[in-house]
């Protein structure tokens, strides 16, 4: 192992550790595989309490969680969160197992924010680059950033990942929210099964 994917796994294991001792957060943090610190398993959960969970193979005792009062509560969003070998100095990749139906989120669950793109200007003028990935970001900041993209009452719209969401929010924004609610539920139940 170079000394690089060392120094970046123990940064990992270090910022995954700090998640999982953080119950009250609004997500839980696992592993896909045992030891591998680049794959990790997201769960969003929304405003509920739970005593066990069939998604994650550790019970949860939560309350209080987030995003309440959004269409996502009482969601449980299941998501893979990626990261480079170069991390930090390049940033992960985060997608949804779960369906999901946002405007800023490609139709393959790839979440589209900017602290999700690289370093450097954007091409297409949209951000700034101090929106944009820095090293200085971790983990817990990139769930508070998806936490927060699902929890505004407005999704950006100026450059959506998922151009029919957008669309299907301008002109008929009450089928939007009902087609959130349905996945929501869908989530939730899967979760129990």
């Amino acid at each position: 192992m170079s000394k690089s994917s060392a120094s970046t796994t123990m940064l990992l294991a270090r910022q995954f550790e700090a998640l999982r001792k953080q119950p009250d957060s609004g997500f839980s943090v696992g592993l896909f595989e045992e030891d591998n610190y680049y794959e990790w398993k997201v769960l969003i959960i929304g405003y509920v309490q739970i005593r066990h969970c069939a998604l994650l193979s550790w019970k949860l005792t939560l309350s209080h969680t987030r995003p309440p009062d959004t269409l996502y509560e009482g969601g449980f969003l299941e998501a893979r969160l990626s990261f480079p070998p170069e991390f930090p100095l390049l940033p992960p990749k985060m997608q949804f197992i779960t369906e999901m139906h946002h405007p800023n989120i490609y139709k393959d669950g790839t979440v589209c924010i900017s602290i999700l793109h690289a370093p450097g200007e954007d091409q297409y003028g949209y951000e700034d680059a101090g929106e944009r990935w820095m090293p200085v970001h971790t983990a817990e900041s990139i769930l508070v950033s998806v936490i927060s993209l699902l929890s505004s009452d407005t999704p950006n719209l100026d450059s959506p990942a998922n151009v029919d969401v957008a669309k299907q929010i301008r002109t008929n924004p009450a089928a939007y929210k009902k087609e959130v609610r349905r996945l929501v539920r869908k989530s939730a139940e899967k979760a129990f099964e």
